[in-house]
Formats: structure tokens, sequence, C-alpha cells
């Protein structure tokens, strides 16, 4: 496993926070454009299921149509001393009324310009669901 980095990008919407948060605070929407499926445990663990993987994480931090915070938990379903994570923050321009999508991904992920064309892709998935 590598040294873990932070990759950090904006994306303009043309979609309201209000209109944006249940897709990156539910299962239900992330499942519509960030992973093939999302589930919720028990445990109140998310379950990002891609293609060839699956990886759990724990809602960290949340506040109302502003941000969300995902913790990825090691394989074995245990918090890590330093987890990987993904942040995404959603600030509107009081002058423009443009939402800023703001990503933070923290982790292993050596290639940085391989990552952000995941994003990149993710994004526009996204942004064909809203319409934004």
């Amino acid at each position: 496993m590598g040294k873990k980095q932070l990759f950090t990008a904006d994306y303009e919407m043309h979609a309201s926070a209000k209109l944006l948060f249940p897709y990156i605070q539910t299962a239900s929407g992330l499942s519509q454009w960030f992973a093939k499926n999302v589930n919720i445990n028990p445990e109140k663990e998310f379950i990002f299921i891609w293609e060839q993987e699956q990886k759990k994480a724990r809602l960290t931090s949340s506040r109302l149509n502003h941000h969300v915070k995902f913790e990825f938990l090691g394989e074995d379903g245990a918090e890590q001393g330093d987890p990987s994570y993904f942040e995404i923050r959603l600030d509107t321009d009081d002058l423009t009324q443009l939402t800023y999508f703001r990503v933070a991904d923290y982790s292993d992920f050596d290639d940085m310009e391989e990552l952000r064309e995941i994003w990149d892709e993710l994004i526009e998935q996204l942004k064909s669901v809203v319409g934004g």
C-alpha cells in the first residue's frame, strides 16, 4: 500500500445545494452516480459496491445541504488509524447562484491524473442524473 494523498477538485453545478444534498448523503442518491450500488447495514455503515470491489464506510460528518464526510473502514470492518475518506462540500455563490461541488478524496490511490478522470466521470454522471 502506498502513502496516502489528498486529492481535491471543484466542480460548478447548475443545481441547488438542497437538490444535490440527497445525492451525496443517502444510499439511494449515492447509488445513482457514485457507485454501482450503495446499501446501509444494521450498524449504519454504508456499503459501496463497484464492479470489482466493495468497501464499507461510516458517515462521520454531515451538515444538511452543506457537507458530508465518509471514512472508509478496514478490510475487517474495523476503524483505521489513518482512514481513507472522501468529503463533499456544497458551497453556493450568492452572486451567481452557482453551486460549487468541492471534493476531497484522501486515499492511497497513487495516480492523481487517473483519480481526477474518475471524479470527472462521476460528476458528469451526477450532472446527467440531476440535470445540473
